[in-house]
């Protein structure tokens, strides 16, 4: 009895000494980032710039990999049912919080994840296509007063942010738009741009460039105060919603049971890469804002924004289709 309990406590110490080993070898080997969603949204954003400075920091490659559909569900279910070793992690946002009330899921929407960090708020910009005959929100409600249920808006997905941007709208304007959900932000924004939809609400860094290129026109943006990356445009509040606010936020989360001391590098490696010009130009070019919690802090916001999101869907009878 006495042997067997030296070899247990042999195994103990051994293991304890292996943790910060762990964490200090750690990659030892390519590593995934699923992306919900497909490419061109702001959680794609986001992965591409995380993974870019990750691989040149820890020496190994961070690959991008979208896979999205049923409003993130699929490439959520893929990273929850994952080895719990920091191998395939997992683009997080919003969504994340809205699908569980909206699907029946064979996974847990928090307690399935080891949080690793919050990364960034994205505001949301209503835009039109150039050809639709309105300069502002105001006209814009105007025009869907004059034709309730003609007009129809564009966006990422059922339960996604930007559909709660849009149903949010649709309350306080007390106006009927058709929602068209795509597969993603960027699916939704080309097609506004070849005008088969004629409105949208998009993330600002999936709209960014349209807006620059003239393809698309902004209206507002869904913040109380204007952003710097749209300083011409107002807000959806002082353009004719008083109060009007809608945004997105994207983290980073691991499988459930991830060693505490790789999430502890994975988190650590990346405050520091939110510090880098790099980064901070990257975001702020699309309207992004960085965002810092502790990996028990963006576990706790998790939560918190399940049970608030949960609110919304059942209070605006949001369904999956």
């Amino acid at each position: 009895m006495a042997g067997i309990r030296s070899l247990l406590n042999a195994a103990a110490v051994l293991l304890a000494l292996a943790t910060p080993v762990v964490a200090q070898d750690y990659p030892t080997k390519p590593v995934r980032i699923i992306v919900p969603f497909p490419p061109g949204g702001s959680n794609d954003l986001a992965a591409r710039v995380i993974a870019t400075q990750l691989s040149e920091r820890l020496g190994k490659q961070f690959l991008v990999e979208n896979r999205g559909g049923a409003g993130g569900v699929v490439g959520t279910e893929l990273v929850a049912k994952s080895a719990p070793d920091g191998y395939t992690l997992l683009i997080t946002s919003i969504a994340g919080t809205v699908t569980p009330w909206l699907y029946k899921l064979s996974f847990e929407p928090v307690t399935s994840f080891t949080p690793v960090s919050i990364l960034l708020s994205v505001p949301t910009v209503l835009v039109v296509h150039p050809d639709l005959p309105v300069k502002s929100t105001k006209e814009l409600i105007a025009m869907a007063k004059e034709k309730p249920g003609q007009l129809q808006y564009a966006s990422s997905g059922i339960g996604a942010s930007l559909h709660l941007a849009g149903e949010l709208f649709k309350v306080m304007a007390s106006v009927d738009i058709l929602h068209v959900p795509f597969r993603g932000a960027g699916p939704a924004m080309i097609d506004v741009v070849g005008g088969h939809t004629k409105v949208a609400f998009g993330s600002v860094p999936s709209a960014m460039g349209h807006i620059r290129a003239n393809r698309v026109r902004a209206l507002g943006v869904g913040e109380l105060k204007r952003i710097a990356a749209l300083p011409d445009v107002p807000t959806i509040d002082e353009a004719g919603i008083p109060g009007y606010a809608a945004g997105n936020w994207i983290g980073l989360v691991a499988p459930a049971g991830t060693p505490p001391a790789v999430v502890a590098r994975l988190h650590n490696e990346i405050q520091a890469i939110l510090d880098t010009p790099e980064a901070q130009k990257a975001f702020a070019n699309e309207g992004a804002d960085v965002v810092r919690m502790s990996s028990a802090e963006f576990g706790a916001f998790m939560r918190s924004e399940l049970a608030k999101w949960g609110k919304v869907v059942k209070e605006a009878g949001i369904k999956a289709q």
